[in-house]
């Protein structure tokens, strides 16, 4: 469960391009936006989360994106998944989605939880908009992911997930954004539920990437491809859904319906002292750390959707 493709990179953290300071920006911006700006968003703060759907779909309408809402009710209030996507080409029925949540738990902005997933799905899809590939790439942001929805049937992207199965979506692979933009150089700043605290690093300096046993085969693909792109550290691991943490986020709902999904995380209580609470705050975000986890990524999404090959 613990071997892992490829090794994770352990050097000094390369200055960042001018391409990754861009993606910086927007990340700074983005956060802000939705947790300085915005802050707490659930159905109890319901104008605060109404406007970060807003603020999502202008964001992706503005890069010329079209944009479908799935709407459903909960306790008597509206609620929204946004979706996106480039059709691929010769490959356009296998889908590739990347998603996060944008709501937030009761009290809390939500910086890392989940504005930084947000954030990172937006700058993702800013850098491939207008472009073409072989399979179909699909960007979708989900609400009511936090608790009391939280793997329920008014859980966003459950609800999400079982409307792309009727629709017989062959989703190849899901990739999911949750809480990456905190990292730590400080010795003992990872815990991890046992016994796999006698596997891992005790420094909580790393992505981790996610699975239950039967997306093991997209895991491993989808790391090997992020230590082959990108010199920041990663730890991947393997295990089943009852272990605490390894299904607490939406890759849970695509799970639920039969398809391979990865969770792509700082690792969030296991290393975050903020997190859930009201100082889990833009500030608090290692931006320089996250650009290169979002560099990395779209290096790994452009493997995972491969070229056309077609005109």
């Amino acid at each position: 469960m613990v071997k892992i493709p490829g090794r994770t990179y352990s050097g000094q953290l390369r200055p960042l391009t001018v391409e990754q300071a861009s993606i910086r920006d927007e990340l700074v911006r983005d956060v802000g936006e939705l947790a300085s700006d915005m802050g707490e968003r659930n159905i109890w703060l319901y104008e605060s989360l109404a406007a970060a759907a807003d603020f999502i779909e202008v964001s992706l309408t503005d890069v010329r994106y079209r944009t479908n809402r799935q709407n459903f009710c909960v306790e008597g209030k509206a609620c929204s998944n946004i979706e996106t996507e480039i059709s691929g080409t010769e490959r356009a029925k296998e889908i590739v989605v990347i998603g996060a949540h944008y709501d937030t738990v009761f009290d809390s902005p939500g910086a890392d939880d989940n504005s930084s997933g947000v954030a990172a799905v937006l700058a993702l899809a800013r850098r491939f908009a207008g472009q073409r590939h072989a399979r179909t790439l699909r960007f979708a942001l989900f609400a009511n992911e936090e608790p009391p929805f939280f793997q329920t049937n008014e859980m966003g992207s459950l609800i999400y997930a079982k409307s792309c199965r009727k629709r017989n979506n062959n989703i190849v692979a899901m990739l999911c954004l949750e809480s990456i933009g905190h990292y730590s150089e400080q010795p003992k700043s990872q815990e991890y539920p046992f016994p796999y605290n006698y596997m891992y690093p005790s420094t909580g300096n790393f992505i981790g990437f996610v699975s239950n046993l039967s997306s093991r085969k997209l895991l491993h693909t989808v790391i090997a491809s992020f230590r082959r792109n990108c010199k920041f550290p990663s730890q991947g691991g393997v295990a089943p859904g009852l272990v605490p943490g390894v299904a607490w986020s939406d890759h849970w709902s695509f799970w639920q319906q039969g398809y391979p999904a990865v969770m792509i995380t700082d690792t969030a209580p296991f290393r975050y002292p903020y997190y859930h609470g009201p100082e889990d705050t833009a500030e608090r975000i290692r931006y320089d750390h996250l650009t290169r986890v979002v560099s990395g990524l779209r290096a790994t999404i452009a493997e995972l959707i491969g070229p056309a090959t077609s005109g």
